[in-house]
């Protein structure tokens, strides 16, 4: 995987939506991210629940997998999960893993995976939330941190995204969403 690190260019909920298409209209409410903010302590950033309550959970360009917290997979349950087996790794190979896991203070919070089995978390480096960067842990081994915010993230992750077609080229992604 190459790193994604960026400054903050500040693509926005605009221009995810002029990649990825307009959804199907969506009811969201503010209650959904109640229970799962509340197990973080924070609010999360607006930027990404702003996307998940527009498109929900699903897969954004054949590889990229993001929860909801009301959908099949709810966000809290895979949060709890990955935090704890995340947290298990660290105790036994410290070296592997340079952040903590929530709910360690600082900890990183689970967001989504891709394909390609990297997990993505925030990192709650700021008060603001809005102001956390991303970690993707590639392979379980190894972080890239990306100074940005979730938007920015998601279109630097589409343009570097690339699939080999039937006659074994090597092609951009195209940007989707499939709803899940």
């Amino acid at each position: 995987m190459t790193a994604i690190k960026q400054v903050r260019r500040m693509a926005g909920h605009d221009e995810l939506q002029q990649l990825l298409g307009t959804p199907a209209p969506r009811q969201p409410s503010p209650e959904d991210w109640a229970e799962v903010e509340n197990y973080i302590g924070s609010p999360l950033p607006s930027d990404y629940k702003a996307f998940l309550d527009t498109y929900g959970a699903g897969v954004i360009s054949d590889e990229l997998v993001v929860f909801h917290p009301r959908r099949s997979s709810p966000l809290l349950e895979r949060m709890r999960s990955i935090h704890e087996r995340f947290a298990a790794r660290r105790e036994r190979r410290p070296d592997d893993f340079p952040h903590p896991f929530h709910p360690e203070p600082g900890g990183l919070i689970s967001w989504g995976y891709d394909y390609g089995s990297d997990e993505h978390f925030f990192l709650p480096c700021h008060p603001d939330p809005d102001r956390w960067k991303i970690v993707t842990m590639a392979h379980e081994e190894g972080c890239d941190t990306f100074d940005g915010p979730f938007a920015d993230f998601i279109v630097a992750f589409m343009e570097r995204l690339e699939f080999m077609d039937e006659d074994g080229n090597i092609r951009p992604a195209t940007p989707s969403f499939e709803s899940c």
